[in-house]
């Protein structure tokens, strides 16, 4: 990230810094989301302390409270697309498509996590946020959005004192010219598939895709495995797959490959049918527990 904004700052305002400031984006408004995500989980490193440092970085540049969102994340994992429980479910039903298309330049989340580190930062808890932040916690969510507000508006006087904005391609603007690529993943790991059920094989999609995306996604992509096992580190989870695949439906074979099936379900969907994807297990699998399964829920799409 150093690299390419240091060549992108040199080579400024030539349009020979246009790729640079591209994979810098990238890895700022994309690659940081799954930083976050794993250093959530406190599984990137070995040391709590180098788990917590790239952790407040990620969260910084994702716009995501590292307070809020650490508890917010905890609750996605006990309640995964449990409708009303879920605060991360990307694809309700029926999905905001134009929500979606607007998250490929972060113009949704990002103005959302400005305004509630605004919101935040005047002292106040969302009242969702206080649904499952704890009290003791409550005055650090308001520390670190006053904080965040001290460096944008740091940012912002360098940018007008220098007259160019050439600062905020530093820092803000890469949360929305480099959401793309974490939208693009993101949306894979449940859109379509089965809501208010249990079973990590229904409601999660595995898609095996290219080296570099794996990089930039931190192998997220297998994410049936890291719901099942959330404390297993990225970097063992092909490993993972390898072991229990017998016991988990077939994955995706690439990321057009997941879109075929996600997108005809969420045009069902958009048309307010009750329709999602249920997931065949192979005949090595233990079966799904069907109780959790309520055939109430939705018809399974072909």
């Amino acid at each position: 990230m150093i690299l390419f904004a240091g060549l992108g700052i040199a080579l400024w305002p030539s349009w020979w810094a246009a790729p640079f400031w591209l994979a810098y984006g990238v890895l700022y408004g994309s690659a940081m989301d799954s930083r976050w995500h794993e250093c959530s989980h406190g599984t990137a490193f070995k040391t709590r302390r180098h788990n917590d440092w790239l952790y407040q970085i990620a969260s910084f540049c994702m716009v995501r409270n590292p307070v809020s969102w650490r508890w917010s994340h905890a609750r996605h994992h006990t309640d995964t697309i449990i409708v009303g429980r879920d605060p991360e479910i990307v694809a309700m039903r029926p999905p905001a498509l134009f929500r979606i298309a607007l998250n490929f330049l972060g113009l949704f989340d990002a103005w959302n996590g400005w305004r509630r580190m605004l919101f935040n930062a005047s002292g106040r808890i969302h009242p969702e946020e206080a649904a499952y932040i704890p009290n003791g916690e409550q005055p650090k969510v308001i520390r670190v959005a006053r904080i965040w507000v001290a460096i944008y508006a740091a940012t912002i006087g360098l940018a007008l004192a220098l007259g160019s904005i050439l600062p905020l391609m530093v820092i803000g603007l890469p949360r929305l010219y480099g959401a793309w690529h974490h939208v693009l993943t993101g949306i894979m790991q449940h859109a379509g598939l089965a809501e208010n059920v249990t079973d990590h094989r229904l409601n999660s999609r595995t898609v095996l895709i290219n080296p570099v995306s794996r990089f930039i996604y931190w192998n997220m992509n297998y994410h049936v495995e890291h719901h099942m096992f959330p404390m297993v580190p990225y970097h063992r989870l092909p490993e993972l797959h390898a072991a229990i695949k017998h016991d988990l439906p077939p994955a995706n074979t690439s990321i057009w490959d997941a879109y075929a099936e996600i997108l005809p379900v969420l045009w069902r969907q958009l048309a307010y049918e009750d329709v999602f994807l249920k997931r065949d297990l192979p005949a090595s699998a233990r079966p799904y527990r069907e109780d959790f399964h309520s055939a109430a829920l939705g018809t399974a799409a072909e």
